[in-house]
């Protein structure tokens, strides 16, 4: 259960690590909300929403926007309804870009998408062309020196992860979508903090690019993410 890798395909996504806040706020706001509707704003019954609590907090996201987020999802607060849509494209030479969006106006996401596409030499393509490529897997990342393998290993097979896997200086923890959210509620509950914590595509076939084409993809990858309603965006880019 241990591997050898360059960064584990860790999505080009947004997160902690993004500069822009407020775009941050509004990714967990989202998921936050839709957690809720979901599930309840009861975060003792929803372990979705827990983990979505547990993001917010790792971002020092303000309480007031986590009440307001729970409180639209659970309809407390009138708000917006969001849909939850995957879109696929290809960029230079053919690499698979798959956007994740959350959204309240699917013709509104679709438009703009397929817009930075276009003017960012890509297209759009039809469900399935592209996520054939990947795998949808949770992906939880965590620095070695925060807990032992031998430790972490038990801790997330005993709350359903598929695999573990170790790297120069950090674990690699893979789940199913669906047992996601429980490993990641044992890893908060035995305080294990991860440095990154999605339910991700990730590649099961790269393609390698020039240093022109990825810096091509780079800024089409960067364009999708500034769109309001994207949430993540990942390729399959060798690294």
């Amino acid at each position: 259960m241990s591997g050898h890798g360059h960064g584990a395909n860790v999505a080009h996504k947004k997160g902690v690590n993004d500069a822009k806040r407020g775009k941050i706020f509004s990714v967990i706001s989202k998921e936050i909300t839709v957690a809720a509707r979901s599930g309840g704003g009861d975060p003792n019954f929803n372990i979705r929403l827990r983990t979505c609590l547990e993001k917010a907090r790792y971002a020092n996201m303000p309480i007031d926007n986590v009440t307001r987020a729970i409180q639209k999802g659970t309809g407390e607060i009138p708000g917006i309804s969001y849909e939850e849509i995957v879109y696929e494209g290809y960029g230079p030479s053919g690499v698979g870009i798959i956007v994740e969006v959350t959204t309240d106006n699917k013709n509104r996401s679709a438009g703009e998408v397929r817009s930075t596409f276009t003017k960012h030499g890509g297209s759009m393509a039809g469900a399935g062309a592209v996520s054939f490529n990947f795998q949808h897997k949770g992906q939880i990342l965590i620095e070695k020196s925060k807990i032992v393998e031998d430790k972490l290993m038990e801790l997330v097979l005993n709350a359903g992860a598929d695999d573990l896997k170790t790297f120069d200086s950090y674990y690699e923890v893979l789940t199913t979508p669906n047992a996601y959210a429980g490993v990641a509620d044992a890893l908060s509950k035995a305080q294990v903090v991860a440095d990154s914590s999605e339910v991700a595509w990730l590649p099961t076939t790269t393609i390698p690019l020039s240093e022109e084409d990825k810096t091509k993809l780079k800024t089409l990858m960067d364009a999708l993410e500034e769109l309001d309603d994207v949430q993540y965006v990942w390729s399959n880019m060798e690294e």
